[in-house]
C-alpha cells in the first residue's frame, strides 16, 4: 500500500479556520497536520498584531521541529502577516535556516502566493486584507518589493476580530478592492475564511482569484509531488 503524503502545517493561535479549509482542499492519499505557533495575547484582533507575529516568529524554531516529528513532505508557515513583519532578507534567510535544521522543504504562505502569482502570469494584482490599514499598506509595499503593481487595494471593514469573519465578507472585500486593469484578486490572511468563494469571484470578476490558504496548499501540493486537480476553487488549485 502506498504510504499518504503529509504536509505540515503552522497555524497562528487562536486561528479555527485554516485546519478546516486545509483538510477539505487535500486530495486523496494526502494528509494533512497542524501545530499552533507561539503567541500571547487576544487572537484575531488588529490590537497588538505586530508584536504577535514577532513572538510566533521568535518561538517557530520550536515550533517547527515538533511538526516536523511527523516526517511531512513539506512545512508551512500558514501566516502571511509574518512575512511582512520579517521583510525580504530576513524572510529568505529563515526559509534556508529552517530548511537546514529539518531536510524539509519550508514554505511560507506569502512566498506561495509569489509562486501562485508567476504560474498565473499576473503583474498586477488587487489586494484585500481583514488586517488594519497599516498593516494592510506592508502587505501592498511587500508585494512591491517583489516586482508586483498593486492597483487596487483595501481593507475588511469593521472587523472586530479577524477570526470571527464570513465567506460572504470576503467576497465583498474581492469586489470592493478589483479594478478593470488588475489582472487577478488577491485575498491575503489565512484567518479569514476564503475557499468557499475563489470560483465565484473569479466568474463574476473574470479574472483569477487566489487567497493565502489556495496558494500554499497548491504550493504545498507541487512542492511534496502531488499533481492532482482541486475543481471548484478557483483556477490555481487546477494547474500543475
Amino acid at each position: 500500500m502506498k504510504r499518504p503524503v503529509r504536509i505540515g502545517f503552522l497555524v497562528p493561535p487562536g486561528n479555527p479556520t485554516c485546519e478546516p479549509e486545509m483538510m477539505r482542499l487535500a486530495p486523496p492519499g494526502v494528509t494533512v497536520h497542524f501545530n499552533r505557533m507561539v503567541a500571547s495575547g487576544a487572537t484575531g484582533s488588529h490590537v497588538g498584531q505586530e508584536e504577535r507575529n514577532r513572538q510566533q516568529l521568535a518561538h517557530l524554531e520550536d515550533t517547527v521541529a515538533l511538526l516536523a516529528l511527523v516526517k511531512p513532505a513539506v512545512i508551512v508557515m500558514g501566516h502571511t502577516a509574518s512575512s511582512y513583519t520579517l521583510g525580504q532578507a530576513a524572510e529568505k534567510e529563515l526559509v534556508e535556516r529552517i530548511q537546514k535544521k529539518t531536510g524539509i522543504p519550508f514554505l511560507t504562505a506569502f512566498g506561495s502566493v509569489l509562486k501562485a502569482l508567476e504560474r498565473l502570469e499576473v503583474k498586477r494584482v488587487a489586494l484585500g486584507a481583514p488586517y488594519a490599514y497599516d498593516s494592510m499598506m506592508k502587505s501592498k509595499a511587500y508585494l512591491e518589493l517583489h516586482g508586483l503593481q498593486v492597483p487596487g487595494y483595501g481593507v475588511l471593514e469593521n472587523v472586530v476580530n479577524i477570526y470571527d469573519e464570513t465567506p460572504e465578507r470576503a467576497y465583498g472585500l474581492g469586489r470592493k478592492v478589483d479594478t478593470p486593469d488588475s489582472q487577478a484578486i488577491f485575498l491575503t490572511g489565512v484567518g479569514m475564511p476564503t475557499i468557499d468563494i475563489l470560483a465565484r469571484l473569479e466568474k463574476d470578476a473574470g479574472k483569477p482569484a487566489i487567497s493565502s490558504s489556495s496558494a500554499m496548499m497548491w504550493d504545498a501540493l507541487r512542492t511534496a509531488g502531488v499533481q492532482d486537480k482541486i475543481e471548484g476553487y478557483g483556477k490555481l488549485l487546477s494547474l500543475p
